[in-house]
């Protein structure tokens, strides 16, 4: 399925929302209890795991390098590029990404890690079953936005593009 078939919906996403998104996570995570570090799945992964050890006051942060799709094309099997430095079954862990799409990324890490706990602050409901806890659920067609993946720029006003002006 070609990513035009695929994501049909686009959900735009700032660095204030991300933000605003990532403390809501820390704030459900902060209840659960005995977490004392964080893996965050790279490179998505990096911006909401700071600030949920931020939030949770954690200084033992982690990264794991998981490589399952390009850009939109989800067809290749996920493989790790950069493992743990600590050697751990995944207790007293949380693994955070910023989001699950098909869940396949999550599920590969999960059979490395069996006794963490999974956390990202966007799922679709594909992927849900791989998440212990997220922020916000979106449509299996959107795709998300990030803001590391976009810039501002100026966009032609709608009357100029109807008029065929400045294409």
């Amino acid at each position: 399925m070609s990513s035009r078939e695929r994501y049909t919906r686009m959900f735009p996403v700032s660095w204030e929302q991300l933000h605003r998104d990532s403390k809501a996570l820390a704030w459900r995570l902060s209840e659960m209890p005995d977490i004392r570090g964080v893996v965050a799945v790279t490179r998505g992964g990096m911006f909401p795991a700071a600030v949920i050890a931020r939030e949770l006051d954690i200084r033992v942060i982690d990264t794991i390098s998981v490589v399952s799709y390009d850009w939109q094309d989800q067809s290749a099997e996920p493989r790790v590029v950069k493992p743990l430095a600590i050697e751990s079954d995944g207790e007293g862990l949380i693994v955070v990404d910023d989001l699950v799409d098909s869940g396949q990324t999550l599920r590969h890490v999960r059979k490395l890690l069996p006794k963490a706990r999974f956390a990202t602050v966007y799922a679709k409901p594909a992927g849900r079953p791989a998440v212990d806890v997220f922020i916000t659920e979106v449509s299996q067609d959107t795709w998300i936005l990030q803001p590391w993946d976009s810039e501002h720029q100026f966009v032609q006003p709608i009357a100029k593009l109807r008029n065929g002006e400045g294409e």
